[in-house]
């Protein structure tokens, strides 16, 4: 209990923001692309500020800050994390909502996101600058005590261009979670993968079915298709965020954690 203490008081002050969060919070790394990162609500470069009562802030859902400080979540959740574009909805804030309101979340829940829109799972091996910040802010995030979760997955889109990147989506895909699993000393990490809702060229069946074939353990997959889109083409709309974020955290609580 001493060292414990020792070292939370020498943890830097930019990861904890003068404040140590709650030491029993549980972790959900949010990856992948725009779908992820949110685009709900988004027309052109302008959010429409309109934040539903199931993405409402709770002082029980934290966010890890782009500065990786501890910080009341709210939408958009990656706003300064995919800090090119104009973020809107997510499913970040649904999904957590959604374990609160279950009963079942014993604690505080923090989210870490990471996803950045336009990103080619390429993008994402194992020492590319995305990967390297996904897996910093990570194991930030665990400095100050708790567990990680699950890993939320929502990316794919970009890989629907080439039949190259469709073709190596799966390789790709289940090299990202043994790495993950190895850097991050998690061996058994839970990765819910959501299958896609739309895609930017020819190929989204192929990556699709790539998707539903991954058959590594703890690999769960959650389907997007059919939710409606905000812009008819790419993006899920505010609603189908929401939805998506019910979605995932039904995906996990039938995973078999009886509390969180």
């Amino acid at each position: 209990m001493l060292v414990q203490l020792l070292m939370l008081l020498l943890l830097p002050a930019a990861v904890t923001g003068g404040e140590l969060p709650p030491s029993n919070k549980v972790v959900f790394i949010l990856g992948g692309q725009s779908n992820m990162a949110g685009r709900g609500g988004v027309v052109g470069s302008h959010w429409d500020g309109i934040v539903p009562p199931e993405c409402a802030p709770n002082p029980s859902i934290l966010r890890l800050s782009p500065q990786l400080r501890w910080e009341e979540a709210h939408e958009p959740l990656h706003d300064g994390i995919d800090s090119n574009r104009t973020c809107g909805v997510g499913p970040g804030m649904a999904f957590a909502n959604a374990l609160l309101r279950s009963g079942r979340a014993a604690g505080v829940l923090g989210l870490v996101p990471c996803a950045v829109g336009g990103t080619r799972m390429a993008d994402w091996a194992k020492g590319t600058d995305l990967y390297s910040d996904l897996v910093r802010r990570a194991r930030v995030a665990l400095e100050t005590g708790g567990r990680i979760g699950a890993v939320l997955w929502y990316q794919g889109e970009s890989d629907t261009v080439r039949w190259s990147d469709a073709n190596d989506y799966a390789r790709r895909m289940a090299m990202l979670v043994r790495n993950l699993r190895a850097d991050l000393a998690m061996p058994h990490l839970l990765l819910i993968q959501v299958g896609l809702a739309s895609g930017l060229g020819q190929y989204t069946e192929v990556v699709r079915e790539a998707q539903k074939g991954i058959k590594l353990r703890n690999v769960r997959f959650v389907d997007a298709k059919g939710l409606p889109l905000e812009d008819g083409h790419l993006h899920l709309s505010t609603q189908a965020q929401v939805q998506l974020g019910h979605m995932l955290a039904q995906a996990y609580l039938n995973y078999g954690t009886s509390t969180l």
